[in-house]
């Protein structure tokens, strides 16, 4: 794709935006908050408006994903000594403190690392690989990747055969009644295996294999090409269950996973999966966009019933992050300008309303008529993740349409 000249003064203009609000505004303000705990290690991620701890317990979820970010950022832009701290940090905690005698994983812990909660699902598991792989990528930790790479095999044999999990609980639903299937599980071990086919070339082979068959599922069971959308549950055997759960759109879930499938296809030369992606970010965006107020719902119903959510109509930070990467990446790969006018629309849409410019950072969560509604920068579910990885990759989109090289994946 080569820009005209006008369009690469407008790469190189964002580009610019993107990485100064990064390294200037965002970074920043996580450095000098009250993430970094400097008595026991590891983040505390519930921080007010101006960066002070409102709770000092901490997200397990969070000491992956804020060490991924830290990594990244040395990966990116050359390591820093607060950067390698703070990624450092969180990698010890980790390890010392947030994994069971059971080789599962808790969700939450104390301040100083007892257990609080453990979950049956494996999203922790899945943010400790993506922020072990990273790190090893940033520094040569070999160690750290042998890490990732055996927590992922064993999500893999959990995904794979969930009867396996040595976490022996009542289950909290009755498969035999009504088995079930969610995609944000898939979708997490698709990003995994990508992280780590960057991070370790040697098993590229195998990784590309995994990811193939995990996506194969998400089409298989999920991706509802007839009714335009992609289900977040379904039957076992991909079947719709005609109930509010059943009914769920997640639109910002829907573009994340499509922006995760389009590395693939891009990686593979997978065409079809190329147009099955552009298909899922076209629908999710016509069914999830706030045609009166801007932005995009958090959920929606596929036939426009109730709802049970409660947030249904709010506008979230992570979904318009999401929604911004996947554009940028769907115009670079096509030329369409539809996706270029869809980045500038989101672009302005949170900029705009998400951005605190007295305080830093962004606002998570607004009222559906763009008012915030929490003005939190940090809680057990939103930290330095998804705003600064936007960033990052972002900026890595327009370098490659600035300089008029094709797009690669950016996983």
């Amino acid at each position: 794709m080569n820009p005209t000249p006008e369009r690469k003064a407008e790469l190189a203009r964002y580009r610019r935006f993107y990485r100064d609000h990064l390294l200037e505004d965002i970074v920043p303000f996580w450095l000098n908050s009250d993430l970094l705990d400097r008595e026991y290690g590891g983040y505390i991620t519930s921080v007010d408006r101006q960066g002070k701890s409102y709770n000092p317990d901490k997200s397990v979820w969070f000491q992956g994903r804020g060490l991924w970010t830290f990594s990244a950022l040395c990966r990116h832009y050359g390591a820093r000594r607060e950067w390698l701290e703070a990624a450092q940090a969180g990698k010890s905690f980790l390890e010392k403190y947030c994994t069971d005698a059971d080789g599962r994983m808790f969700f939450t812990v104390t301040r100083d690392g007892r257990p609080l909660r453990k979950r049956r699902y494996m999203y922790s598991e899945s943010f400790f690989v993506v922020g072990m792989a990273e790190y090893a990528a940033a520094t040569g930790d070999t160690e750290a990747l042998k890490k990732a790479e055996e927590c992922f095999e064993g999500m893999l044999r959990l995904y794979r055969d969930p009867a396996s999990d040595p976490y022996k609980i009542t289950p909290k639903a009755y498969a035999s009644t009504r088995a079930e299937r969610a995609v944000a599980v898939p979708m997490v071990l698709v990003n995994g295996a990508q992280v780590l086919r960057r991070c370790d070339p040697a098993k590229a082979a195998y990784y590309t294999e995994t990811a193939g068959e995990v996506i194969g599922d998400i089409l298989k069971y999920h991706f509802k090409p007839e009714l335009h959308c992609v289900l977040e549950t379904v039957l076992s055997d991909g079947g719709r269950i005609d109930h509010p759960a059943g009914r769920t759109i997640n639109p910002g879930h829907s573009i994340e996973n499509a922006w995760f499938m389009l590395c693939q296809a891009v990686y593979t030369g997978d065409s079809a999966l190329l147009q099955d992606c552009l298909h899922i970010i076209d629908w999710s965006l016509e069914r999830g966009w706030d045609k009166e107020y801007g932005g995009c719902y958090y959920f929606v119903d596929l036939d426009g019933r109730p709802c049970e959510q409660l947030e249904w109509d709010m506008k979230l930070w992570w979904v318009h992050n999401e929604i911004l990467i996947a554009a940028l990446m769907a115009y670079g790969l096509t030329g369409a300008e539809k996706y270029w006018r869809w980045f500038e629309t989101v672009h302005e849409y949170a900029f705009s309303r998400f951005h605190d410019r007295e305080c830093g950072e962004w606002y998570g969560y607004l009222h559906r008529d763009g008012t915030v509604s929490h003005t939190q920068k940090g809680s057990m579910w939103k930290g330095p993740f998804h705003l600064p990885r936007c960033l990052m990759l972002v900026d890595d989109l327009l370098g490659m349409l600035e300089e008029g090289r094709p797009v690669a994946p950016i996983l």
